[in-house]
């Protein structure tokens, strides 16, 4: 089977019911940023250190998920409906129930916390922000066509749910979390 089809060639893709798009129209380029955070989760996992890779399980559950985001995408809007629609409420809870978990080992948030501090901590927030700017993404796609009411809240939460993950690698790793400085405190 060949990879490569030549159908792209002149800026157009098919989706997923046959029908084509430009490759710069809004639903493209959403579930296209859907797919660049899966990767960026799967660089996620591979710098997972060895006493966290029990969060593997977690992250490789989001990649199908994101998989799911993306093949509701690659349906044009007058195929939307519920019978296609596969993100669900339940995601979100459990999101939400994972961080509640997450967050009771972590000292309380009293101040910003920069990017970084390991490399795996500061993927989990390369991660955090592609999830916003697919969110953001989403957003604009919603005010044109219609989207499952569960996607926005789900994308929502798990932009959250990166952050928590991030501060939780670092605590795992013993190692601290930088701080924001106002400038006269630097």
């Amino acid at each position: 089977m060949r990879i490569y089809t030549r159908q792209g060639d002149q800026g157009q893709t098919r989706l997923a019911d046959g029908s084509c798009l430009s490759k710069t129209h809004i639903r493209v380029e959403s579930y296209g940023l859907v797919d660049e955070l899966n990767s960026q989760i799967g660089l996620l996992i591979a710098n997972l250190p060895e006493n966290a890779t029990v969060l593997s399980p977690m992250l490789q559950l989001i990649q199908q998920e994101m998989f799911d985001v993306g093949s509701e995408l690659a349906f044009p809007c007058e195929a939307q409906n519920s019978a296609l629609w596969q993100v669900s409420e339940i995601w979100t809870r459990r999101l939400e129930a994972e961080m509640d978990q997450f967050s009771e080992t972590l000292p309380p948030l009293r101040q910003f916390i920069l990017p970084g501090g390991s490399p795996a901590a500061a993927q989990a927030h390369v991660v955090r922000t592609l999830t916003r700017r697919c969110e953001r993404q989403l957003v604009l796609l919603s005010q044109h066509e219609p989207l499952n009411p569960a996607l926005l809240p789900y994308i929502n939460r798990l932009s959250d749910w990166f952050f928590v993950l991030a501060r939780v690698l670092l605590q795992r790793e013993g190692k601290p979390e930088i701080v924001w400085r106002k400038a006269s405190e630097r």
